[in-house]
């Protein structure tokens, strides 16, 4: 069996898969004061009267870590920086414990200028003082030689207690977005450690060895012991639970928009061939432009249970969520009671509903019946605009599936999924104010919980090779081997689907139906005078993001019992 749980603003999802599909499904309220206990609620419901050895795994989707960040709520880290020439550190500066200190290593990895060590012991003298417990190091060039980063962390790494090497966070060129991907799995490190200790510790006090897993931002899961040294691998894994709920039910030939209504906001994704579009850089998040490889998504602060409210006669929505609706008992009007007065939805108090409304029909000068058709109307067409609004930025650059870079025609999307709590409420006022077809996803109350338990390992891995210095390397992966003058590119991809091989299997993957695929391919002539004296070669790969291999969401049922 396995465990899906996705922590949504509102609720906390969790489903329980068998080999006939479904067993279970539960809703506990999520607590954004205690998510760890929220968490582990879920997980003992879904549980209850089962046999802990029948649960092959569960994948958590946890928003823990993106609150804190969007919230500043972070502990303060230390951050020590080597640029070398031609660029200010300065200009990327996370925080007060930020150091920028001597030392270079150019584009081909070789050094130009070393660590000043007593530069680097006078940093950390400093940041103990302060009371910094967790550091980031970032060499400019370290994808290509990592021995500053190493040299720095074999100096310091015992006087703190967690260090972050930049090269092992990130494998791809981009100095800016190393340093704020560093800088955020030194400073999510500790929140992220005390969740991962609490659940652990909590399950196996009740007897429960449920092996557990992370959902992370680009659709796939790593296991949670690894999550340790990549904690920000758990940021913004919330609307990646969402697309791979809705990927099997996709249109395969043709552009999708995937909605994703919950009671505190709406998660946004476009599918191009039942493929997700994915962010080519990495999150963005705050101010935190970073690496971390992610699908392309973006979260609107509007959903079933938005605060509505009357300011200056016009409507507004969102974006906070101050309790459930009136009609379930809550203390202010909300789309969810608009839907109730109009008959779309069921289950709720009518009167309650009615009373939410009227207050928004006084400050109106109409009825209550005339407001929540304003307030629906206003909350489906808010949600359509942001879509388009998101389509156009796509559009506006180039656009890239999970697999490969997209070049057909502009996207247009002309088909919605639907899912979430109140999904199907929602979607008779889609239709009624979009020209698209309309589809709502089933199991649309749980959907995600659904998509992040059946979400497939994903990782992947970034070579390097240069044939003059006669070096192949894989810094991110702790790899740099010696390699002939003759060394090519069809070597560099053997190399790099070895590697990933071998990390997909360690993160957790299925050796039997692993889909590894090379994303990028490159190879340079390095020219010295009129001769060419060695290649630059780059190679990236990965395992495609996807469902797990042995079940079917569309007929809802394993079809074998080696699921991994």
């Amino acid at each position: 069996m396995i465990i899906g749980l996705d922590v949504g603003g509102t609720h906390t999802d969790v489903v329980l898969l068998g080999q006939e599909g479904l067993v279970r499904q539960i809703k506990v309220p999520t607590n954004p004061a205690d998510l760890f206990a929220t968490v582990l609620t879920g997980l003992e419901q879904i549980t209850d009267g089962i046999d802990p050895e029948q649960i092959r795994r569960a994948v958590l989707s946890t928003t823990l870590a993106t609150n804190r960040v969007v919230q500043q709520r972070i502990p303060e880290v230390g951050m020590i920086v080597s640029s070398g020439p031609g660029m200010d550190p300065e200009l990327f500066s996370t925080g007060e414990h930020y150091f920028p200190v001597a030392g270079a290593i150019d584009h081909r990895g070789r050094e130009v200028a070393p660590i000043d060590a007593d530069q680097v012991g006078s940093v950390a003298e400093e940041m103990k003082k302060k009371g910094i417990r967790h550091v980031g190091v970032v060499s400019k060039f370290s994808t290509r030689n990592p021995a500053h980063e190493l040299a720095i962390g074999e100096q310091i790494g015992d006087q703190f207690e967690k260090l972050f090497l930049g090269h092992r966070v990130a494998g791809l060129l981009n100095f800016p977005r190393r340093i704020a991907t560093t800088f955020l799995n030194a400073a999510i490190y500790p929140i992220h450690k005390e969740f991962f200790e609490a659940v652990l510790n909590s399950l196996a006090q009740k007897g429960l060895k449920v092996p557990i897993r992370i959902l992370k931002p680009d659709g796939g899961n790593m296991r949670f012991e690894a999550s340790i040294d990549h904690p920000a691998q758990t940021i913004l894994s919330g609307p990646a639970a969402s697309v791979m709920g809705s990927v099997a039910f996709a249109p395969k030939d043709e552009e999708c928009l995937v909605l994703d209504i919950g009671g505190t906001t709406t998660d946004m994704a476009v599918l191009v061939n039942g493929v997700p579009l994915l962010d080519p850089l990495g999150i963005s998040i705050g101010d935190h432009k970073t690496l971390i490889r992610s699908l392309d998504t973006i979260s609107i602060g509007i959903g079933g249970d938005s605060a509505v409210r009357v300011v200056d006669g016009r409507i507004h929505i969102g974006p906070d969520r101050l309790g459930v609706a009136m009609a379930y008992g809550g203390p202010v009007p909300t789309p969810t009671d608009a839907i109730f007065l109009l008959g779309l939805g069921e289950n709720g108090d009518l009167d309650k509903a009615r009373e939410g409304m009227q207050t928004i029909a006084d400050a109106l000068g109409t009825d209550a019946q005339n407001a929540a058709e304003r307030v629906f109307e206003q909350a489906c067409r808010t949600i359509l605009e942001e879509a388009e609004r998101m389509i156009a930025r796509i559009n506006a650059k180039p656009v890239y599936t999970v697999h490969e870079l997209w070049e057909g025609s502009r996207l247009q999307p002309r088909y919605i999924l639907v899912l979430g709590g109140p999904a199907s409420w929602f979607a008779k006022g889609l239709e009624r104010y979009s020209e698209n077809r309309i589809k709502v996803v089933p199991r649309w109350t749980v959907a995600n919980a659904i998509g992040a338990g059946l979400a497939r390992t994903t990782c992947e891995v970034a070579l390097f090779a240069d044939t003059e210095r006669e070096i192949a390397a894989a810094p991110e992966e702790n790899f740099t081997q010696a390699i002939p003058s003759n060394y090519s590119q069809e070597d560099a991809v053997n190399a790099a689907l070895d590697l990933l091989r071998r990390k997909a299997i360690a993160r957790g993957a299925n050796p039997d139906h692993l889909e590894l695929e090379v994303i990028e391919a490159m190879s340079f002539n390095m020219v010295r005078g009129f001769y060419t004296t060695g290649k630059n070669i780059r190679v990236r790969a990965q395992v495609k993001p996807g469902l797990i291999h042995g079940y079917d969401p569309v007929a809802e049922k394993f079809t074998d019992n080696r699921f991994v």
